[in-house]
């Protein structure tokens, strides 16, 4: 599988970088509430452009949670997101891909689906056919355009997910456990197209619970436990020396109570 694309029609995947720094986004002291909890509770970071952020912790820290609200499915009992330099915008969500753990296919087979895609995004007609077939070939899903995806190992249909994500040249990608239950050979193509969204200057938030994963991606992580953030660091900086005991026992893979 190839690790960038090639192709003249650039509008979609073009190999070149570009500059860092279009889409930083912050939350202040945000706070989200439903039936009578407090699922995140003053909730504030930073995500630094172009780089890969993991939000890590364990179940019900609010990981999930805080995907929805920078996507904008959710909106915050208290606090503010930022988009840019201004609070997030109908806009600014246009600039915001995400790609789900169970991935939200169309009834359609496997190019229909980027098809729709690429009419959805505004792709000119004439530089559809060339972008079909370098996303077919980044996926590794040339040889089964033409099956349902609905039936496509889980694998392969989150491996669709992405590319289409990636065919809007998103800012921002929002990855909620995208390899989660997948065998190993599945996982490290999911990362390298991860890798590649990365490469091309976006700025990456992966939801994971694999250590190791986040280990091998990320540039910075958020620590979240009992929905507020422990530790924001650099990923070497958290991996080597955890400054909570929350983060640490994580870590060390006992369980948090």
């Amino acid at each position: 599988m190839s690790d960038a694309l090639t192709t003249p029609a650039r509008r979609a995947l073009a190999p070149t970088k570009r500059p860092a720094g279009v889409l930083p986004v912050a939350l202040e002291a945000v706070s989200y509430r439903a039936d009578a909890a407090t699922l995140l509770d003053q909730v504030s970071f930073r995500l630094r452009p172009g780089r890969l952020t993991t939000i890590m912790g364990p179940n019900g820290a609010g990981k999930t949670l805080c995907l929805r609200l920078i996507q904008g499915l959710l909106r915050p009992d208290d606090g503010q997101i930022t988009y840019a330099t201004a609070p997030i915008s109908d806009a600014g969500r246009r600039r915001i891909a995400t790609v789900f753990q169970r991935p939200v296919l169309l009834r359609r087979s496997v190019i229909g689906n980027l098809r729709h895609a690429l009419r959805v995004y505004g792709i000119p007609r004439r530089d559809r056919p060339a972008m079909l077939a370098e996303l077919l070939q980044l996926a590794g899903l040339s040889d089964v355009a033409h099956r349902s995806a609905r039936v496509l190992s889980a694998g392969e249909q989150q491996r669709l997910s992405i590319v289409r994500a990636l065919a809007a040249e998103p800012d921002l990608l929002l990855l909620d456990e995208p390899t989660a239950n997948l065998d190993p050979y599945a996982t490290r193509l999911i990362e390298t197209l991860i890798g590649t969204a990365e490469a091309r200057g976006a700025t990456v938030v992966l939801v994971t619970h694999d250590v190791g994963q986040a280990r091998r991606l990320a540039d910075d992580v958020i620590f979240l436990n009992r929905g507020r953030v422990m530790e924001q660091a650099a990923a070497s900086d958290f991996f080597d020396g955890p400054a909570t005991d929350a983060a640490a026992a994580y870590l060390a893979g006992r369980l948090l109570l």
